[in-house]
């Protein structure tokens, strides 16, 4: 396991820690009882999302402290109570903060609870899961967004030689333009999440064979490839790295921040806004959107969505259906003259 590995597990397992200690005995079982099925960033998701039911609860409901929420109390819920939740979800205040719920949101808070409650009745604990009976919030499919050709050009050439940058802006890049080039190839030419990206450490990059070592979401390891016009950006950056640590360092990270440290999620993000802006102002581009353009790209340029599925690492094909099937019209239109009859 690599140094951001363990310290991203780490700081999740002890964050995890402190939300579970606050809630009802009965939600510590549940909390073990999916400990070896699951990661601990999705543990985290299910304790964020389910200390803000118990809340709820506790707030609006029952009138008690969450700590004393008893499964009586649970056994007394009904799935209308749950989708009065729902909507309470809708924009509520937690702790001198307004939080607002859309679709996805709600969703995914409801299948926390789902997982919860299934666990509780499977274990006699209550009598009936009233969350079953809850319908999902229908979620509408969002276009994606992607950069065209052109515009992944015009990112490429901004990050290279900026010409819409302000003057603090091409201060900065003059010192780190050689790796943002690598970095934007690297989400541009492969795919991968952000997460990925700046846990990649030196050692995990074969340049011989044009391949590299990730960690996938769960923790499971995949080896990827990468073109040749990736890997001439990604060599002058290795060489240059060189230059930005002293003889005797330890930092392993692939890629570094100004402060020679391996980069976090938050500069990567900026990175990529601050030269979209410049390429394409009128989308708002995020790593997540570079992941979608190189789908977007490889589905065109193969018009196969399993090759997109285990290149881009989704469990379930489904998933990348659902995200691409707006260019299905597209790859069907291209096809047409491709059987010739006479």
């Amino acid at each position: 396991m690599s140094n951001y590995i363990f310290e991203r597990t780490k700081i999740a397992n002890e964050k995890l820690r402190k939300i579970v200690y606050n809630m009802p005995e009965f939600c510590v079982d549940y909390f073990i009882s999916i400990e070896q099925t699951t990661s601990p960033l999705t543990r985290l998701n299910y304790a964020t999302d389910i200390s803000i039911f118990l809340f709820y609860l506790s707030n609006e409901v029952l009138s008690k402290p969450i700590k004393q929420i008893t499964l009586d109390d649970l056994n007394r819920i009904k799935a209308k109570d749950i989708e009065f939740y729902l909507s309470y979800l809708t924009y509520f205040e937690k702790d001198g903060i307004c939080y607002q719920n859309g679709e996805r949101g709600k969703a995914r808070k409801l299948s926390s609870i789902r997982s919860l409650f299934k666990y509780l009745y499977n274990n006699n604990c209550i009598s009936q899961d009233e969350s079953s009976k809850v319908k999902t919030p229908k979620i509408h499919m969002k276009p994606i967004i992607h950069l065209e050709p052109n515009e992944v050009a015009e990112l490429l050439n901004e990050a290279e030689s900026p010409t819409d940058l302000s003057n603090r802006q091409i201060a900065f890049n003059k010192k780190t333009s050689v790796r943002d080039v690598a970095m934007l190839s690297l989400f541009l030419g492969t795919g991968i999440r952000v997460s990925e990206c700046v846990g990649l450490n030196v050692k995990d990059i074969d340049l011989e064979n044009n391949a590299f070592k990730i960690t996938r979401k769960g923790g499971n390891q995949t080896i990827l490839y990468f073109s040749d016009e990736v890997k001439e950006p990604l060599i002058s950056w290795i060489n240059e790295r060189s230059h930005w640590l002293d003889e005797n360092s330890q930092e392993t990270a692939l890629f570094l921040s100004l402060q020679k440290k391996r980069i976090n999620v938050r500069s990567v993000e900026k990175l990529v806004k601050k030269y979209s802006e410049c390429a394409s102002p009128l989308k708002k581009i995020t790593p997540h959107k570079l992941r979608s353009t190189y789908g977007t790209t490889l589905y065109r340029e193969t018009g196969d969505i399993y090759v997109v599925a285990e290149v881009l690492g989704h469990k379930d094909v489904n998933t990348t259906k659902k995200h691409y099937a707006s260019m299905s019209d597209e790859i069907k239109r291209s096809v047409v003259n491709k059987v010739k009859l006479r």
